[in-house]
């Protein structure tokens, strides 16, 4: 079965790319490493070098079998099965492979491959691209080969590459040569051409639209040049045999040139092959390795050799090209010259004595003027430097080897000369004999040096300096040695153009000066050049004719244009007169116009490169150059001439100091007419020679010069009072001439030569560029400022800049113009075909772009001028203007045009740069970036290519990222920023575009619908479903490659910046709601990508830190994301790879690409990656990541400033200020360096001008320190962005991803290594002060997920290993965590007060670590003896708890010091966070160290005196409208605190001596209660913001439980709290009132209520009034109403929870709120527990203060033994009936009866809660699921949240849920037997009073009992209150004898047998467990013994 490969492309391309890129990357690229791989690619390779470009045959097997794919099928390699192939496809590789003469399957393989590789080139079809494809696989063959053979070791040059890599590459290429390849390439050369291929393929409809013709001949043209070159390397290094020489003069022979006579590129490098095979000149340079090369010469060591190639040259058969043959001839003749002069050259006599015959036949075959049109007419000669040397070596050589022969030439020259003058002076025809040869060798020497594209400058060598000049390098082509005696080549060189020029025959006069332009050519030549016309005209200065001094000098020079202006101006015509349109042209011949012509370029040439001399001439006091020159301008001469001394004077302008004059010279001399003569009809100067002579002879030289001359002049300055006097002052006219005439009518003229059209444009459109390139707009530009001109006021002209300005941005001619001539231009490249002037319309097309470019970096601050002038110009925006209709297309296509220039940037590089620039700049505005969307989009095939533009540029494999301030770089490295920076600008398009809303830019080019919402994009790969290459596919194959290496992604490293901007895209597409969804399942399904780039972190740049770590930050914070979209999709593998990746401290076995076949890949890989036998740890990835990020950061020092003020210069600086894109803050350097230099010209004075170069150098400090600044800002804000980016994965990666990914115990040593890793960093000395902040968040999760870890291990644990130590991680990890964590509290100072509250935040985090659970009381452990309980081990919390004291306390003051001061003042959440770490603190803190630090410092005083401050803030809080609940929030922290201090009694006492009751006593809040229903409308629809009642709760309910800590921690000494309390009560009582009478007993009013009846039960006691102090009686009086009030109030309270209400509420809770029910109904019942207890308390208390024998104690209950009513009755009436009774009626006995029946059920019921549940706890794991759900449910919020928990979840919620439920219980136990004591107790003592004391009252006393005796009873008992003696009963109505007896009755009735077994019963369960005395059984038999008392 064939192996059929489309794995890797076809055979014919896929691998053949491969070789190329190794070959490149090995040699060219010098990548490490990749010896070895190129040693197997060339292994691999060889048969097809060795068969050069053969192809693979056809066979009639393979036929058959292409043939059956359609059927049974074709297996292709790495796809499982064979597969169908449809019929088109097999027609298809027919065809192709007879096209091409190729095998059927590798036919086959190029069409699977074309189409593959389909998205790479839109609109192409599969064969088109395999037709490529075919091309391209063998173009990559051929340069592989070339770039083999370069990096060969040898004579000419060297790639510095090392000598294994060298060895291996000499040792193949060696072989092939072997093997014949010479031959091989020639036939190959002369088989292949264009044409040939182009008919084939036409017939076989090959070809494609006009790119792809471009292309297919560029690879075919491509190749043969490979080829050819490759055979030239070889000839530079090593010699060709002799059959292989004897081949390629055969070659040679049948070569033809081309139309123009020159040769092609092929050819040339042919030639160029055997010159260097004829090149014995290296002999002379004595390199080290000298002798070895003599040894390889063949010239010299075969005879053979000499005698083949020397006949085979001397044979007189005529070769296709004569001056071929001649150039070949010569170089033979001087190789046998060079090679007779050595010692070896004896043996060789007879044919080195042909030389001189040679030469002459090479000299009669017109050597010299083949030379100049042959070779150098091609194109491509200048573009090869080696090319250009061996020219130089075969002129020189033979100047200085043949110099008889030179002399022959000029002799010759001399006669021809004679014989001319004689036929001249007889009118006779001119002899035919005629030779040219000097004149051609001239010619060829001038046009030869005169282009230096190396910048060599070789032309030196004919310079031999008479002087040292004062360059010391101007030898420097002589190995550096500087005053040695110059090479006897140089000395004959020089004679030879010192010679030629004397005595000079006329009809050499021309070629001569051409030879010396040539040789003038660069900065030293130019010189000598000039010193030589110096001195020839020197030693003649005597003769005033100077006519007889040498016609080649300035003397002579100068002289004749000075008698030419003479002669000239006498003719000037009057401008009036009608024949001026004719001049006569008497002056100049043509032979003088062509001399003129040569020594004007002569001087134009010296004077552009020597400065020297362009001084030396201008200020020369006779010839004044600059004034002959305008002067001739203004005489009747040809415009050609004219066109020159323009020329000449744009070379002298080029001087700033000559441009100045020469501006106001070229005014008065009105070349260009700016002022118009009174009576003159119409213009004169350069406007008419334009319209007039130039238009009819359709040649544009003049203006062409013109526009040249203006273009330099304003480069240096445009004087701004220019013919000032005259006319009104300033460059105008000349603008409006070179618009108005020259630019707008320049596509109407007729031009002669095509070409000249577009110079004309490029020449105007370039000083446009020029003028607006340097004007900033000014505030002055706007004003409307006036002149005088003769007496009157006339409007100033306004800079020419603004002009430009204000025209582009209307709707002018000058704008369509541009945007018509951008659409021109991208019409002519579409059509990829050569015409005349491409380079120029190129260039003027490039010009336009930067002038539109300008024109909108500009308009925002021009526009913004205008409005704040008022003044009355119009302007549009240009990206509006841009939107208008182009007049050609009738279609708004501006923008698409100037898009379109992207399609081209492979041959325009600088224009799709300048295009993608504007795009970006029109990007910003989101109202044109739809109509863009639907420009673009329009017409598919402009759309087509649009998005192929934009691909292509961000594809593009030459981009090189360059450091700034290369300006001189070479021209590739320049296209290659060029190209990179395009790439920059395209995708900040892409993010600024990202940011606005869809439809936009970005989401078209990146392959998103733009027409349905993006959400519903389906990404694809390129080509699947039709889906096009888009920007997106670019960016991730940028990326992309080198990620599968061990090096990293490539782009990483060689272009940081442009993978930075790659990774925000890819970032914010992830970020971006819409986007979000699409891109992450293409990137996670098909590109894998963030697995290939996480593994690749860190990156790591040295010289470009900041762009490493915005790639890091934008990757990590794509991973974020990543993270937490697949753990919400439980996508669970995805996660766990991202999470093993970044967290494992184990070495990863490096991942396959396709992840399954991981480990067989791994052995067999190429590269051999080493592998871990012992595993040894690694560090974690993101803690290299953190690594990498520096904390430290360099400051600048401060300037030291000699002349400038340094506060000034701040406040310069700081106005110089602006934010970048990236939103860093930066100085504008430019715009700082204008402000600075203004300032320093603005000095006056002489002392000024002297210091100047001193304030220059201080002004450059200040930029270089600003420069520095703007670094270290750059820096700051990339590490923050960095750290920024790390905290969110890692936070991510411990909250969002499903637990259970890292177990327990690794997650606590990862949170370890996290936080120790990150205090390490922050506490060094030099961390930067600004990444605090991002630390401390970061430190604030780690330590929440430490301590949420920890205490989830320890309740999945039994605590069995607790002793062990304490969890994961050990104790002496966690001790050094919170010692890290208190350096970093006491490091950050003063300033960071928001950064201390995450600190606190984590603090309080890590002490929650030792906490103990809260555990189940089980009601036994009250037995164990207190002994016991004392010497009980120490558990680990204990433990933990002990040892962070130590650690606390070892800070000392300095930490309490830190902490309170936070606490009492600053910003509100650290103030809430300190106070909560004071409070943790105090309860841990035994010694009360910190207690005595808070009092004694005066912090607890601030506090509660701040209090009082709080109180506004807290009455502002309950208005109806819900404010910010700050306050409250630290309000509730404050008595948290304060409640903490209070515990110990210590504590509270300096709390009261604090005055702290007196403080709340002050406070109003309490009196402010909002009333319940007019609020229920308001509640807050989020339901975050609590209802005014609420807050009024959060308010009061932390007072009270404060007064009731300090009434429970003063109760033993002090009385003195309590009678502050009730003071408190007493002031607030209306309050306290209402909230007792409270109607709507909800779970809050109980909460209340508890709290309030437990201080009344133990302040409103008549005894606490004495402890008062001094209270007058009136005081005392009021006093006690309100206790008595307080009194009945707690009273019918009780009637109300005790008796009447109680079942309804505990429905109600039921009811209300049916989600955590049962919690709700728990807190209810403890509460009405609660409240019952208190008020029992409070009834004892009163009873016990009354007296202690019962005969005098005061009565509570009234005597009636029956149960509250109501209770069973009907509900409707109970609400009236109940609120009458509850307030006027004394509740009965029968109610305390009842409540210790209720208690007594009650106790029983909870009693075996309380034990079922214990029973379930102890076997939780064997509850039934339905179970722990039940239990769950009320702990996870929201709809199923049960199912989504996981099962360990579930298990501890019920733990947790079930422990809460027990302790709720025991809780309840406890209050019911209290209950039930104090219930007992009361009964007793009412019986007891009743049944023993009490004497009945006369039943005839009163009609109705209990009413009418009732009211003037209460009043007097209000009024003598508690006076113990007088009446016992408060408010009771007198008790008559039948009460007694029924009461008798009714409490004998309740209080039976089986009651009284009961609460013994409950006395067994309960309280002999908690105490040893048995209260209930001593109560129940008195009771008992009361009721069995016989009647008296």
């Amino acid at each position: 079965m064939m192996n059929l490969s489309t794995h890797s492309g076809a055979s014919l391309w896929g691998p053949l790319k491969e070789l190329w890129e190794t070959v490149d990357g090995a040699i060219l690229r010098r990548q490490p490493e990749t010896v070895h791989l190129l040693d197997l690619q060339l292994k691999k390779h060889k048969p097809h070098f060795l068969s050069l470009f053969k192809n693979p045959p056809k066979s009639a097997e393979q036929r058959e079998k292409v043939r059956k794919a359609s059927t049974e099928g074709i297996a292709i390699q790495g796809q499982q099965g064979s597969r169908l192939l449809p019929e088109q496809l097999l027609t298809e590789a027919f065809i192709l492979s007879d096209l091409f003469d190729i095998g059927e399957l590798t036919a086959l393989e190029l069409l699977l491959a074309g189409e593959q590789q389909q998205p790479h080139f839109p609109g192409l079809k599969r064969g088109l691209v395999a037709v490529l494809l075919y091309w391209d696989g063998k173009l990559c063959v051929a340069n592989s080969l070339r770039t083999l053979i370069q990096s060969r070791h040898g004579k000419t040059f060297t790639l510095d590459l090392s000598g294994e890599l060298v060895a291996l590459t000499t040792r193949f290429t060696d072989e092939l040569m072997g093997q014949g390849l010479t031959k091989r390439i020639l036939t190959l050369v002369s088989e292949m051409s264009v044409t040939r291929e182009f008919e084939r393929l036409q017939k076989e409809r090959g070809l494609g639209n006009e790119k792809h013709r471009k292309e297919v001949s560029d690879l075919i043209k491509e190749c043969r040049q490979a080829l050819a070159d490759s055979l030239f390397s070889w000839t530079c290094q090593s010699p060709l045999t002799k059959d292989d020489t004897l081949a390629l003069i055969v070659h040679l022979e049948t070569v033809t040139a081309q139309a123009d006579g020159s040769l092609d590129s092929v050819s040339l490098a042919l030639v160029m092959a055997l010159l260097y095979c004829l090149d014995v000149s290296f002999i002379e340079q004595g390199t080290e390795d000298r002798e070895d090369l003599l040894q390889a010469l063949p010239l010299l060591t075969e005879r053979q050799y000499v005698s083949a190639v020397h006949s085979r040259l001397m044979d007189s058969q005529p070769w296709k090209l004569p001056g071929l043959q001649a150039v070949c001839r010569l170089a033979w003749a001087l190789a046998l010259r060079a090679l007779s002069q050595l010692p070896q050259g004896s043996a060789l006599v007879e044919f080195t004595e042909a030389d001189e015959a040679l030469a002459d036949q090479a000299v009669l075959g017109d050597v010299f003027l083949f030379m100049k049109e042959g070779i150098l007419g091609c194109d491509s000669f200048t573009q090869e430097e080696f090319y250009v040397r061996r020219l130089h070596l075969l002129i020189t050589d033979f100047l200085a080897l043949m110099p008889m022969k030179v002399k022959q030439l000029r002799n010759r020259a001399d006669e021809d000369a004679r014989l001319v003058h004689m036929s001249l002076q007889m009118d006779s025809e001119l002899p035919s004999s005629l030779r040219k040869d000097l004149d051609h060798l001239m010619v060829l020497i001038g046009e030869f040096y005169s282009k230096d594209p190396f910048g060599l400058e070789l032309g030196l060598e004919f310079w031999c300096p008479a002087e040292s000049l004062q360059h010391t390098s101007l030898q420097g082509s002589y190995l550096g040695m500087a005053l040695q005696r110059p090479p006897h080549k140089q000395v004959v060189l020089s004679k030879f153009v010192r010679q030629m020029g004397d005595l000079l025959p006329s009809t050499l006069y021309i070629s001569y000066l051409f030879m010396l332009k040539g040789l003038a050519n660069g900065p030293q030549c130019a010189h000598y050049c000039f010193s030589l016309l110096k001195t020839n005209g020197a030693t003649h200065s005597d003769n005033i004719q100077g006519s007889s001094g040498s016609p080649v000098s300035w003397e002579h020079f100068f002289h004749s244009l000075m008698l030419y202006h003479e002669n000239l101006r006498r003719d000037l015509p009057n401008p009036d007169s009608g024949h001026y349109r004719h001049p006569p042209l008497r002056g100049i011949t043509q032979r003088e116009l062509e001399g003129l012509t040569g020594f004007l370029q002569l001087l134009t040439t010296i004077i552009t490169w020597s400065e020297n001399a362009r001084l030396a001439l201008c200020e020369h006091p006779q010839w004044t150059p600059v004034v002959v020159m305008l002067g001739l301008l203004q005489c009747s001469v040809p415009p050609v001439l004219k066109a020159e001394l323009l020329h000449s004077l744009a070379a002298f302008g080029k001087s700033p100091e000559v441009a100045a004059s020469l501006w106001q010279s070229l005014e008065y001399t009105q070349i260009l007419q700016t002022v118009r003569a009174r009576g003159q009809k119409q213009a004169a100067g350069i406007e008419v020679e334009l319209n007039e002579i130039e238009s009819s002879c359709e040649e544009y030289p003049l203006t062409r010069a013109f526009c040249h001359l203006i273009g330099t002049l304003v480069e240096s300055s445009v004087p701004v009072n220019l013919g000032a006097g005259l006319r009104v002052p300033g460059f105008q006219p000349y603008l409006n001439f070179l618009r108005d005439s020259v630019f707008l009518p320049f596509p109407t003229r007729a031009y002669h030569r095509p070409a000249e059209k577009w110079e004309v444009a490029d020449s105007v459109l370039e000083v446009f560029h020029k003028l607006l390139r340097d004007y900033e707009p000014q505030p002055s530009d706007f004003i409307q400022e006036t002149v005088e001109l003769q007496g009157e006021q006339v409007p100033a002209h306004k800079p020419p800049g603004h002009s430009i300005m204000f025209h582009l941005l209307n709707d002018s001619p000058m704008l369509a113009l541009c945007l018509s001539l951008l659409e021109e231009g991208v019409r002519q490249l579409d059509t990829y075909a050569a015409f005349p002037g491409k380079k120029h319309l190129e260039s003027a097309v490039l010009h336009c772009l930067c002038l539109l470019d300008l024109a909108l970096q500009k308009e925002v601050m021009f526009m913004d001028l205008l409005r704040e002038s008022q003044s009355t110009l119009l302007v549009s925006p240009l990206e509006q203007l841009f939107q208008g209709v182009s007049p050609q297309t009738r279609r708004a296509d501006h923008i698409v045009n100037i898009g379109r220039y992207l399609y081209h940037s492979s041959s325009n590089p600088e224009a799709a740069f300048q295009s993608a620039k504007i795009l970006r700049r029109i990007a910003i505005y989101p109202n044109i970036q739809i109509r863009l969307v639907g420009d673009f989009t329009h017409d598919q095939a402009v759309s087509d290519k649009l998005m192929a533009g934009f691909v292509e540029c961000l594809d593009n494999e030459e981009a090189e990222e360059g450091t700034e301030g290369e300006d001189d770089v070479d021209r590739p490295k320049k296209v290659a920023r060029i190209r990179h920076e395009t790439q920059i600008h395209i995708l900040n398009l892409l993010i600024t575009s990202l940011e606005l809303k869809a439809p936009n830019l970005a989401l078209y080019l990146l392959g998103y619908e733009v027409k349905k919402p993006v959400s519903s994009t389906n990404l694809q790969d390129p080509g699947v479903l039709g889906c096009p290459r888009s920007c997106l596919h670019a960016i991730l194959s940028l990326l992309q490659r080198g990620t599968e290496k061990r090096s990293g992604p490539v782009l990483t490293q060689q272009a940081p910046h442009l993978a930075e901007l790659c990774y925000q895209v890819i970032y914010q597409l992830c970020a971006s709601p819409d986007t979000s969804g699409p891109t992450m399942r293409y990137l996670r399904t098909s590109q894998d990508f963030l697995f290939s780039h996480l593994q690749h972190l860190p990156f790591i740049l040295t010289e470009n830190q900041i762009a490493a770590l915005s790639q890091m930050s934008w990757l990590m914070k794509t991973a974020a994301i990543e993270l937490r979209v697949t753990s919400l999709n439980r996508q669970r593998s995805h996660t766990q790879r991202l999470v093993s990746l970044l967290l494992d401290d184990q070495p990863h076995p490096q991942h396959a690409a396709d992840g399954e076949s991981g480990m067989e890949d791994d052995t067999r890989s190429v590269s051999g990656f080493l592998h871990f036998e012992t595993v040894s740890k690694v560090r974690r990835k993101l803690l290299s990541v953190l690594d990498a990020i520096d904390f430290s950061q360099d400051m600048p020092e401060l300037l030291q400033l000699d002349f400038f003020e340094r506060t000034q210069i701040e406040q310069v600086i700081s106005n110089c200020e602006h934010a970048n894109e990236q939103g860093h803050t930066v100085c504008n350097v430019k715009l700082l360096h204008r402000v600075l230099v203004a300032e320093v010209n603005a000095l006056q004075g002489m002392a000024a001008i002297g210091q100047r170069p001193l304030l220059m150098e201080e002004v450059n400090s200040i930029l270089q320190q600003v420069v520095e600044r703007n670094r270290v800002r750059r820096s700051l804000s990339a590490k923050r962005h960095a750290l920024q980016s790390w905290r969110s994965l890692v936070e991510t990666l411990l909250t969002a991803c499903p637990a259970d990914l890292i177990p327990a115990d690794d997650r606590q040593l990862i949170i370890r290594d996290l936080l120790l890793d990150l205090f390490d960093k922050v506490l060094s000395e030099d961390a930067a002060g600004e990444l605090m902040p991002i630390v401390a968040g970061a430190v604030f999760t780690l330590t929440a997920q430490l301590s949420q870890s920890v205490l989830s291990e320890q309740q999945q644990g039994v605590g069995s290993e607790a002793s062990l130590g304490f969890a994961s991680i050990a104790n002496s990890a966690l001790h050094l965590i919170l010692r890290k964590l208190l350096d970093f509290i006491l490091c950050t100072g003063g300033g960071y007060q928001r950064l201390r509250a995450h600190l606190y935040g984590s603090l309080l985090y890590y002490l929650q670590i030792a906490q103990k659970p809260e555990e189940p009381e089980t009601l036994q452990t009250v037995g164990k003896a207190m002994w016991e309980r004392l010497t009980a081990p120490e558990d680990g919390f204990a433990k933990l708890q002990r040892e962070n004291l130590t650690i606390i306390e070892s800070y000392g003051k300095a930490l309490m010091e830190v902490v309170c001061r936070d606490a009492c003042d600053g910003h509100e959440i650290s103030r809430m966070l300190a106070l909560a770490v004071l409070d943790r603190i105090l309860s841990i803190d035994r010694q009360n160290q910190w207690l005595l630090y808070v009092c004694n410092s005066g912090y607890l005083r601030s506090l509660v005196e701040s209090l009082r401050q709080d109180d506004t803030a807290l009455q502002n809080l309950l208005t109806p409208q819900p404010p910010l609940l700050k306050p409250l929030y630290i309000y509730e922290s404050k008595m948290a605190l304060l409640t903490r201090v209070a515990k110990t009694g210590q504590g509270a006492v300096e709390l009261l001596r604090c005055g702290l009751v007196a403080q709340l006593i002050e406070c109003q809040v309490f009196d402010m209660v909002p009333d319940t229903d007019s609020h229920r409308m308001m509640r807050d629809p989020s339901g975050f913001i609590p209802s005014p009642i609420e807050r009024y709760r959060q308010i009061l309910l932390p007072t009270l439980r404060l007064l009731q800590v300090i009434l429970t921690s003063t109760s033993m000494s002090h009385q003195q709290g309590a009678a502050q309390v009730l003071q408190w009560l007493i002031v607030h009582a209306d309050t306290v009132q209402s909230l007792l009478r409270c109607q709507e007993l909800s779970i809050g009013a109980l909460k209340e209520l508890s709290l309030l009846t437990a201080i009344i039960s133990k302040t409103a006691l008549p005894g606490v009034l004495e402890m008062g102090g001094e209270i007058n009686s009136a005081a005392l009086m009021e006093f006690q109403g309100h206790i008595n009030r307080f009194q009945r109030l707690c009273l019918s309270l009780l009637g109300r929870l005790a008796g009447s209400e109680r079942e309804r509420l505990l429905k109600q809770a039921e009811i209300s709120s049916s989600g955590d029910s049962a919690e709700q109904r728990e807190e209810m019942e403890v509460a009405m527990m609660q409240v019952c207890a208190n008020i029992m308390e409070y009834c004892q208390t009163l009873l016990l203060q009354s007296s202690s024998q019962a005969q005098f104690s005061i009565c509570l209950f009234s005597a009636s033994g029956s149960e509250p009513a109501g209770r069973d009755g009907g509900r409707s009436d109970l609400s009236s009936s109940l609120q009458s009774i509850a307030h006027s009626r004394v509740p009965s006995l029968g109610l305390v009866l009842y409540l210790l029946k209720n208690s007594a059920a009650d106790f029983f019921q909870f009693h075996q809660n309380h034990r079922q549940s214990l029973g379930k706890l102890q076997r939780l794991d064997q509850l039934p699921p339905e179970e722990l759900k039940e239990l769950c449910q009320g702990l996870v919020s929201g709809p199923g949240g049960v199912e989504k928990i996981s099962s360990v979840q579930r298990s501890l919620l019920a733990k947790r849920r079930l422990v809460q439920f027990i302790n709720n219980r025991a809780k309840l136990l406890a209050l019911c037997s209290y209950v039930i004591e104090t219930c007992l107790f009361v009964l007793w003592r009412h019986l007891e009073y009743y049944l023993l004391h009490c004497s009945p009252s006369d039943p005839k006393d009163s009609l109705v009992p209990g009413t009418s005796s009732f009211r003037p009873r209460l009043t007097d008992e209000s009024v003598g209150g508690l006076k113990a003696s007088g009446g016992r009963v408060i408010g009771l109505s007198r008790v008559s004898q039948q009460d007694l007896d029924l009461l008798k009755g009714d409490v004998a009735a309740g209080f039976g047998e089986a009651m009284q077994r009961k609460l013994l019963e409950v006395e067994g369960l309960y309280s002999q467990v908690r105490s040893r005395y048995t209260f209930i059984q001593a109560l129940v038999r008195r009771i008992r013994g009361l009721l069995r008392q016989p009647k008296s």
